[in-house]
């Protein structure tokens, strides 16, 4: 046991928790909204239009993290300005995705540097993370958090009802752009712990859970952090002491834990009206 804590005194395992722990929480926060409002599938296309943003940034000798940044920000806004309502947000984010997908099949035969740098994009490297790696997912996560805390109560309202909320008064469209810009950032510190393939792990698998185990949203809010948490240092501890990838484990202990409270707690599907219920009292 103590062979396998002595990982905890090398720099890069320590910058892989900490990044780590900060990309968790702002997952775990913003996956929460993206069940609520149904855009679940709009968390999975961003990872791919950031997919593009970072080959193309490679293409052109640019740091990946700002090309994804920049492609999954400008996507977000397009998502948001475009879909009128929740109901039509995937026809809009199919529509960009596959013009990103496009231009990252291009970016990507155009490359021709080393591969692994592509490859580390599709599937994280987090325990190749540097320390001015985790100062710009502090500082991004930081913003995200904030934002997100405060706008937390009407952007709520907003989720839950959005025809109600906007007649009395609540910015829903312009609350809309902003939490996908926000979705947008979580993506792209998020891709470096899982990279894009797996990036539903963080952002939708800990808040899948914690919905179905938590009727208030604070709660649920709360435990989907914490979820995101405990996957993430348990997967980079595992893949410490073995040759498997974090994200591989990461995605392995979500599944696992959010199996049986999907299978095993259906009397909580009973108390899902009383979550909305709840929420929108929460929220009036």
């Amino acid at each position: 046991m103590m062979r396998m804590l002595s990982i905890f005194q090398y720099p890069f395992i320590q910058n892989a928790f900490l990044a780590g722990s900060l990309v968790a929480i702002v997952a775990g926060f913003a996956g929460y909204f993206l069940i609520t409002r149904g855009l679940t599938f709009a968390g999975h296309a961003l990872s791919h239009i950031g997919f593009a943003g970072a080959a193309g940034a490679l293409v052109f000798g640019a740091n990946p993290f700002l090309g994804l940044l920049l492609f999954t920000v400008t996507a977000g806004i397009g998502v948001g300005v475009l879909g009128k309502k929740l109901t039509e947000g995937d026809i809009s984010t199919g529509i960009i995705m596959t013009l990103m997908l496009g231009l990252g099949a291009l970016f990507i035969s155009l490359y021709k540097g080393y591969a692994e740098r592509a490859y580390s994009i599709l599937f994280g490297t987090i325990l190749g993370i540097s320390t001015a790696n985790v100062v710009v997912t502090a500082i991004f996560g930081a913003v995200t958090l904030i934002v997100l805390a405060v706008i937390f109560r009407p952007l709520l309202f907003a989720s839950i009802d959005p025809e109600v909320a906007e007649a009395r008064g609540v910015p829903v469209r312009a609350l809309g752009i902003i939490f996908m810009i926000l979705v947008a950032i979580a993506v792209s510190i998020s891709v470096q712990i899982v990279g894009v393939l797996l990036i539903f792990t963080l952002l939708v698998g800990p808040a899948a859970t914690a919905t179905r185990l938590a009727r208030q949203p604070v709660n649920a809010v709360i435990l989907s952090m914490a979820l995101g948490l405990c996957y993430t240092w348990l997967g980079i501890f595992l893949a410490a002491n073995s040759p498997w990838p974090v994200s591989f484990y990461i995605a392995a202990i979500s599944f696992c834990v959010y199996l049986p409270v999907r299978l095993l707690a259906p009397a909580l599907d009973h108390g899902k009206n009383h979550h909305r219920k709840d929420c929108g009292a929460e929220t009036a």
